[in-house]
């Protein structure tokens, strides 16, 4: 059986009311480790409400709950983390800020020298992607920094113990190339909360891929 996980990512704009019971059902389907609060537009009051109410259930079901961006809102809600773009916080900083026994990742794109860089720097783990068209990446950011091939997976996890993570339009039908290639996570959004069966069967379709012993 392989060990890579599901690391589930919200939505950058939600509505908190009806969201929540979304992250419950996603939760309760059991497979997801790691989530990541990405709310782009949020205010920090918002931020920092919504972490509050989401923490306690990744206590209960024993997911880490990660922040995107923010190192400072990262100690006010007591999140297990931080998750770092390129055009972020320095990774020093952000350690000084949120200590040493939280989490930071850094996306490296389809980046071997920021990945090393990360690496070096600190980092808990590092991602790459998009791997596929999403929706959640400007097309001018992906422009940008380039289109990462499972290739960049196999080369990181046969030198390094640093977990790494695979994001960009991720669904249960295109991951498994990622997951034969050595990614400890697979990270998704779109394909889990717009799912026409609900994001708790989504999150069952990752998972029967994820723990699949014929990968």
């Amino acid at each position: 059986m392989n060990d890579c996980s599901l690391y589930l990512i919200s939505p950058p704009r939600i509505v908190r009311e009806s969201f929540l019971p979304q992250v419950k059902e996603a939760f309760a389907a059991g497979g997801v480790k790691a989530f990541q609060l990405r709310l782009k537009e949020a205010s920090d009051a918002e931020i920092i409400e919504t972490a509050r109410e989401i923490i306690p259930l990744c206590r209960e079901y024993a997911i880490a709950f990660i922040l995107n961006d923010r190192p400072d809102l990262v100690v006010k809600c007591d999140a297990d983390g931080v998750h770092l773009g390129q055009e972020d916080m320095a990774l020093a900083k952000a350690r000084a800020i949120v200590g040493a026994d939280r989490v930071i990742g850094v996306s490296c794109h389809a980046s071997r020298h920021m990945a090393m860089e990360a690496a070096e720097e600190g980092a808990d783990y590092v991602a790459f992607g998009a791997f596929y068209p999403t929706q959640s990446k400007p097309k001018e950011k992906i422009e940008k920094w380039g289109i990462p091939t499972p290739e960049i997976i196999e080369w990181w996890s046969s030198f390094t113990t640093i977990p790494c993570v695979a994001i960009g339009g991720m669904t249960p039908h295109n991951c498994t190339p990622l997951v034969k290639a050595g990614a400890d996570f697979i990270a998704a959004i779109t394909s889990v909360w717009n799912d026409k069966d609900g994001p708790g069967m989504a999150v069952k379709a990752f998972t029967a891929i994820l723990s699949s012993t014929e990968i």
